[in-house]
């Protein structure tokens, strides 16, 4: 991937070009985004910047691109899968090209289908298209959201980037924090698209595309997951074949690259079925890279030892503790761009440093198959809970949630009163839209007693209405396992797993990740499987465990779902990195900006400090807390 920024001034009477000194100035701002490269136009009103992280067509695939009559320049990040296939058919209609990109394949796309172009891309992508005839600027971002895409109007400029901080240089006022979407990240763990925490600053929503010219702006949706209850009538062996063949595809074809191609491999099905596909159908020496924590009920080394030696992959691993979350806290959430309620990113960070360490740019993960294929436990737990629902005063249904989290700490006594605290909100409405997360964002929602006043009297608890409107009205109509996987991908994955644990952590270190499980194709064909096939019972992402049987160990199809997680940031408060999360917590930077009540978060400090236990909530806090701090001395004061 690579990253790029522009304006667009939209005056009537023919606009500013913008000076080079300031496009090449936002560029600089993610140079770690295209280290290998960079290009600057700028006429007639646009000009943009392009920085290059050379993958494909290393020769001849500068950025910004011009079409071969000069009217069309585009600038691009991400990739094109089936560019080999568009391009062959496009000069079979006539079209000539002078280099072997995917960027140019776009060009000659837009120039036969118009905006139609962008339903021909199998890919993940932030496209921005100037079409200086017309005198019209498209900004488009991928399916799913992969790629991130950011613009704001600032004195009638329309200004984009890859990044936040890319906009940052042509911005008349600086940034501000936004309240509203820092009660969205405290309730969601992101902000309900297309909001960022920044004021006036918006993401392209994924798989929408903005058309920009001198008198409007106007957003078009061109793709969205869909779970009209219009299943497959295949039989089971027939959608096992089917997936298997998708998923051999989706592989391949991701491995297309002018350099080499690694991959994660965390010991669970999903990176582990990648992996194997490469290792299988891939044409050099698997190279793998993982990570370790020193605390073992985070660590899956074992699991990922049993497909190192069933492979023969060539393995690094790095191993990371409280300490190194703490150390590299800061510059993790420079990147994010954005509060965090978790330290996953964090490690996320140095493993892709690990890739660059060695030489590598891209790397396929497994991201995506939870969301498509239903895997994550909140499937499960939100199945238990309506079962419970039944009969709301059972004694025994909701102990079936402690056997779906045994890593849980239950205090002593009577765990029923806590399971029926934490998770028995909403047994009274099972079919509510939102039922299936309601418990998480609850839990979550607690971190904001931490607000300082004025900032709840400002926000009158307005985050669930805001998701509410955001939400289709057919979601409704949903199966209760769809509606869930929904909001799961359009709220977890596209606002916080793709962005703060994904894209950034991978950005940051100049390497591109690649998502196989999240090609559309995948989607749309997993999307018209019932629910049943998905999950069996109990037995998550069923489907994919019978497709995949033939290439991952037994040990590794069967084993229990262990998520992601990492050392809780409260343990990092008397590290080496202490003394600045002090600065960051102290009154007088609570009190400039604004959203924190000094005299509680000291409370919340002390406690961690004496190595108290905190709940998840209070953990949540203080890492929400800190980094929100964070962002605001790096972007806002500074």
């Amino acid at each position: 991937m690579c990253g790029f920024a522009g304006i667009f001034d939209r005056a009537v009477h023919g606009g500013v070009s913008p000076p080079a000194e300031l496009l090449r100035d936002m560029g600089q701002n993610i140079r770690h985004r295209g280290p290998d490269d960079e290009g600057i136009y700028s006429a007639q009103g646009f000009g943009c910047v392009h920085r290059r992280l050379s993958i494909i067509d290393l020769a001849t695939g500068q950025q910004p691109m011009l079409s071969q009559d000069a009217n069309l320049v585009l600038v691009f990040n991400g990739e094109i899968f089936n560019f080999v296939e568009l391009r062959e058919q496009l000069v079979t209609q006539g079209h000539q090209f002078t280099t072997n990109s995917d960027t140019e394949v776009i060009l000659h796309l837009y120039q036969r289908h118009g905006l139609d172009f962008v339903s021909h891309l199998n890919g993940q992508f932030a496209i921005a298209l100037w079409d200086k005839r017309i005198e019209q600027l498209l900004l488009i971002r991928d399916r799913v959201g992969i790629c991130p895409l950011f613009y704001t109007v600032d004195q009638g400029k329309l200004v984009f980037g890859s990044e936040v901080k890319a906009l940052k240089p042509a911005l008349s006022n600086g940034l501000s924090l936004s309240a509203e979407a820092l009660d969205q990240i405290f309730t969601f763990w992101a902000p309900v698209s297309p909001n960022t925490i920044f004021k006036n600053v918006f993401e392209v929503p994924p798989g929408h595309m903005m058309v920009v010219d001198r008198s409007t702006i106007k957003s078009i949706q061109y793709w969205e997951w869909s779970y009209d209850e219009d299943y497959s009538q295949a039989s089971e062996e027939q959608s096992i074949g089917e997936l298997h063949d998708l998923l051999i595809d989706a592989t391949k074809i991701r491995l297309r690259s002018d350099v080499p191609v690694g991959a994660y491999l965390s010991g669970g099905l999903d990176s582990s079925s990648i992996a194997a596909l490469i290792n299988q159908y891939g044409d050099v020496p698997l190279r793998t890279f993982s990570l370790n924590f020193d605390q073992g009920n985070f660590d899956e080394a074992s699991f990922q030892q049993t497909l190192v030696k069933k492979l023969c992959t060539e393995h690094s691993n790095i191993m990371v503790g409280a300490d190194d979350i703490a150390r590299a806290f800061k510059n993790t959430i420079y990147h994010t761009e954005s509060p965090i309620l978790r330290t996953a990113p964090v490690p996320m960070g140095l493993l892709s440093g690990l890739v660059k360490d060695n030489n590598f740019k891209v790397v396929l993960t497994g991201e995506g198959a939870d969301e498509v294929f239903g895997g994550y436990d909140i499937f499960k737990e939100a199945k238990v809970r309506r079962f419970w629902s039944r009969n709301p005063n059972s004694q025994w249904r909701p102990l079936l949630l402690k056997r779906l989290y045994p890593y849980l700490n239950l205090p002593s006594g009577n765990h029923n009163v806590y399971l029926k605290s934490f998770f028995g909100q909403a047994l009274d409405s099972p079919d509510s839209v939102c039922f299936s997360h309601i418990p998480r964002w609850t839990t979550t929602a607690k971190a904001k007693t931490f607000f300082s006043d004025d900032l709840n009297s400002h926000l009158r608890n307005k985050a669930m209405d805001v998701l509410m409107e955001s939400l289709p009205s057919k979601i409704s109509s949903y199966n209760a396992f769809n509606r869930a996987q929904y909001i799961e991908s359009k709220t977890l994955m596209s606002g916080y797993l793709l962005n703060s644990q994904g894209d950034r952590m991978l950005m940051k270190n100049s390497v591109e990740g690649r998502f196989p499980f999240l090609d559309h194709r995948l989607i749309e064909f997993a999307s018209k499987l019932h629910p049943k096939t998905k999950m069996k019972g109990m037995n998550e992402k069923y489907v994919l465990k019978k497709a995949m049987s033939r290439y991952v160990p037994d040990e590794i199809i069967q084993r229990s779902k262990q998520p992601y997680r990492a050392p809780d940031v409260n343990t990092g408060l008397n590290t080496l990195a202490g003394e600045e999360f002090q600065y960051y917590l102290s009154d007088s930077m609570l009190g400039q900006s604004g959203f924190f009540s000094p005299g509680k978060v000291a409370m919340l400090q002390k406690k961690a400090e004496k190595g108290k236990p905190l709940s998840t909530s209070e953990s949540q806090a203080l890492t929400g807390i800190l980094s929100t701090q964070i962002v605001y001395e790096s972007f806002v004061k500074n």
